[in-house]
């Protein structure tokens, strides 16, 4: 047998048990149901437009999973789900089109948040106030931002590149606080495979501003070898919004593969997660980012991921490769390389599905 059909059919078989643990094989059938909503009535999580990888832009002909060519679109359908809100990308957004997004989730009753990319310069800062203002005629309050689109720890390869990597984002920072400010819009920088915990809350403590804070991940800072409830511990009093996901582990020849998986099938503590962030910020929003895709590897035993790290103390290492083997994943972890298009825009939904059904039933947040 291929290994191709091999997966195929073992996705297959893994699906079935899925939809039926969770109650959508019916759903899945027919989806989408105008009923559905109704279903999932109340339900405050929103959905970071990541959670949709594969469908958004989508070229792929599927009259079951049409690709999202917009934000409106991306609106509708999570609202057609159940979903509070979503988080999504406001580049190039004109005027016109903010008020047709902000008629659209006004309508629908849904949140929403912008993603928005920092300042790379002083002549940058026009098109960045311009994203800002495009969220704000839109009905945001809250944008969230990175400063790394990569992983650290692929992207630099020595300690001097990933010093004048921080000089420049706090550079991008520094020049954003003012325009934020000026349009009272909350910029919230997410931990993104970039800044350990203890880094993040020293750029935030260092920008000194109520318009700057954090988007908590709950999963990222695996891949720097921090736990999960030490990282919300520590970033949850600063966080303005989250990005919610559950992460699977698995042991591998360099060191360990991380996964998104479905709210409740990982290792993250989501409702202590949760509630300690609402503790800290009774009106954080809590974002699903259900990213189905194929493992990261995590290679912390080869000595090249080590150039960017030398405040990881002796025993964070044993520590994280210990857990990964007492929580090892049961089953094999989400791949998504071998499936035919249609196949991985079925999975997709079913993993958004499913964890926004968790979201509800058991972090009450529905």
């Amino acid at each position: 047998m291929k290994s191709t059909d091999k997966h195929i059919r073992s996705f297959s078989s893994d699906r079935r048990d899925f939809l039926q643990k969770t109650g959508l094989a019916a759903l899945a059938m027919a989806f989408p149901l105008p009923s559905f909503s109704m279903e999932f009535e109340g339900v405050s999580m929103g959905i970071v437009v990541h959670s949709y990888g594969a469908r958004w832009n989508s070229k792929v002909p599927s009259e079951k999973y049409p690709g999202f060519e917009n934000a409106l679109q991306l609106i509708e359908h999570c609202h057609q789900i159940g979903a509070g809100g979503v988080q999504v990308g406001v580049n190039n957004w004109t005027s016109d089109f903010a008020k047709k997004v902000r008629d659209q989730r006004e309508k629908l009753g849904l949140y929403l948040e912008g993603s928005i990319g920092l300042p790379k310069s002083q002549e940058d800062l026009d098109r960045f106030e311009k994203e800002v203002m495009a969220s704000k005629e839109a009905g945001a309050t809250i944008l969230r931002t990175v400063c790394l689109g990569g992983r650290r720890y692929e992207n630099f390869k020595t300690e001097k590149e990933f010093l004048d990597f921080k000089a420049v984002s706090l550079k991008s920072l520094q020049l954003a606080e003012p325009v934020v400010r000026k349009h009272k819009m909350k910029l919230a920088i997410e931990n993104h495979k970039d800044w350990r915990a203890a880094e993040l809350v020293e750029i935030i403590k260092g920008l000194d501003s109520e318009w700057m804070g954090v988007t908590l991940d709950f999963g990222n800072n695996l891949s720097l070898l921090e736990k999960p409830d030490e990282v919300i511990a520590l970033l949850a009093p600063y966080s303005f919004s989250t990005h919610i996901k559950d992460m699977g582990v698995k042991s591998y020849s360099k060191g360990f593969l991380l996964s998104e998986v479905p709210l409740g099938e990982g290792i993250v503590d989501l409702k202590s997660g949760v509630a300690l962030c609402k503790k800290y910020n009774p009106n954080i929003t809590f974002n699903l980012e259900m990213i189905t895709r194929d493992p990261l590897e995590i290679p912390c035993l080869e000595e090249e991921y080590w150039a960017t790290f030398d405040n990881i103390s002796g025993s964070e290492l044993p520590g994280i490769l210990k857990m990964v083997r007492e929580k090892s994943f049961a089953g094999e972890l989400p791949y998504t390389r071998n499936l035919e298009p249609e196949q991985r825009l079925d999975y997709e939904e079913a993993n958004v599905l499913a964890s926004l059904r968790y979201s509800k039933n058991d972090l009450g947040l529905g």
